[in-house]
C-alpha cells in the first residue's frame, strides 16, 4: 500500500472496515513446494487443521461467495490466493471484470503453472504475481511442474510481477541473487521484483529458516544493489523494518488492517495470511514490511501514519461495537463456520 491510499485506507479503518482482504480461492495445487504454510498441519488453527481440510466452491458459487466477502468488507485492495488460483481460472475471468469495474486492486497469486488468460491483461486494476523461487537448480526442483521453461510460456504477452520467497541457501552462494535479479529483470514481460523473505512458524526448525547473520547479510545486500535493479521493489526503508520487524500480530500493521479467508469461504485465517503460530520476530513477509514502513511514514512535524492509524482502529472498534457488527476489524477474531454440507467437496 502506498502513501497515497492512506487516508482512503484511513476512511475505511474509522468506518469500522478493512483495507485489505485475502482469499484462498481454492485448496487444489498441481505443486508440492516445500515449506508452503498453506498446507502446514496448523494453518487454520490446532489440531491439525490445513487448506487440505477444508472444502471449496466452484462456478457460480465460487463467483458468488468471492463478491459476497468483497461487499462485505469493501477492502481497497484484495489478494486472490491458494492453493493455485489459476485452477478456478474460469471463475475468475468472470469475477475480474466486475471488481475492476468497482475500482478494487486485486492481486492474483500464481505459480505460473497454467497460462495467465490474455484477456486479464486488460484490466487494469488487476495485477499478476507469478511465485519464482530461487534459480533454476532449485526452482525447477522445489516448484515443479510450474519450471522455468514453463513459466516463460504460460506468461508470453503478459505484464507481471515476480514474486521471490528468499530462503538460507539463495543468500549463502556467492553470486545467487544477482543471477537471479539478472534473469528476471532483463525479462519484458516483468515489471517489478517482489521479495519476501521466509518466515518461520514459532520453534520451526527447517533449512529455509535465516539465521540473524543471513539477515543482516540480506539487508546489505538489497541496500547495495538496490539502484543496479530498476524493477526491484526493495530501498532502505524496507529493510530497516526488515531488520527491526513488529515482534508480534498486535503491533503488525498488515495484521491490523487485513482479513484472510480460506477456501471455504467462511473460515479465517488467523493471525494474518500464514495463519498458525508464526514467528513474527523473523518475519520476512513483503506486506508486513511495507505496512510496518508506511507506519513511520511522517505525515506532519512528529505526526506518522501509525498514530492515525491506532486511533483509526479505536473509532472503528467503537463503530462495530455501536452498530453490533462483529466481522470487522482484526480487533476480534470470529469463530469458524462449517459449512461443509453446503459446498463441493475437491479432492487435491
Amino acid at each position: 500500500m502506498k502513501p497515497v491510499n492512506l487516508l482512503q485506507s484511513w476512511g475505511k479503518v474509522l468506518s469500522g472496515r478493512i483495507p485489505m482482504l485475502s482469499i484462498e480461492i481454492t485448496r487444489e495445487c498441481p505443486l508440492h513446494c516445500p515449506g508452503c504454510y498453506a498446507y502446514g498441519d496448523s494453518h487454520l488453527g490446532e489440531g491439525g487443521i490445513n487448506l487440505r481440510s477444508v472444502s471449496d466452491y466452484r462456478g457460480d458459487a465460487l463467483v458468488g461467495g468471492i463478491l459476497r466477502l468483497v461487499e462485505e468488507h469493501q477492502p481497497l485492495q484484495l489478494s486472490l490466493v491458494g492453493g493455485e488460483p489459476l485452477m478456478r481460472h474460469r471463475e475468475l475471468s468472470r469475477v475480474l471484470p466486475e471488481l475492476d469495474r468497482r475500482g478494487i486492486y486485486t492481486l492474483i497469486v500464481t505459480s505460473g503453472v497454467i497460462p495467465v488468460p490474455h484477456e486479464w491483461r486488460r484490466l487494469p486494476m488487476i495485477t499478476v504475481a507469478v511465485s519464482v523461487d530461487g534459480n533454476p537448480e532449485d526452482h525447477n526442483v522445489r516448484r515443479a511442474p510450474a519450471t522455468y521453461d514453463r513459466i516463460l510460456r504460460n506468461i508470453e504477452g503478459q505484464k507481471v510481477k515476480i514474486h521471490w520467497t528468499v530462503v538460507r541457501k539463495n543468500i549463502e552462494q556467492p553470486g545467487y541473487m544477482d543471477r537471479y535479479l539478472d534473469f528476471w529483470s532483463a525479462r519484458h514481460e516483468v515489471d517489478r521484483i517482489w521479495v519476501s523473505v521466509y518466515t518461520p512458524q514459532i520453534n520451526e526448525e527447517s533449512a529455509e529458516r535465516l539465521t540473524p547473520q543471513n539477515r543482516t547479510q540480506l539487508a546489505e545486500y538489497f541496500n547495495r544493489v538496490a539502484g543496479r535493479y530498476p524493477k526491484l521493489t526493495m530501498h532502505k526503508g524496507l529493510m530497516d523494518a526488515f531488520l527491526e520487524p513488529p515482534t508480534s500480530p498486535a503491533s503488525c500493521m498488515f495484521a491490523k488492517l487485513s482479513v484472510n479467508y480460506t477456501a471455504d469461504l467462511r473460515t479465517r485465517v488467523e493471525p494474518c495470511v500464514f495463519g498458525g503460530a508464526p514467528d513474527c520476530a523473523e518475519c520476512g513477509c513483503s506486506m508486513s514490511m511495507g505496512m510496518h514502513w508506511l507506519g513511520e511514514y511522517k505525515l506532519v512535524g512528529p505526526l506518522q501514519a501509525k498514530h492515525l492509524i491506532r486511533g483509526s482502529l479505536a473509532v472503528g472498534r467503537f463503530a462495530n461495537r455501536l452498530l453490533d457488527r462483529g466481522e470487522g476489524l482484526r480487533w476480534s477474531a470470529p469463530a469458524a463456520v462449517n459449512r461443509a454440507n453446503d459446498l463441493v467437496q475437491i479432492e487435491r
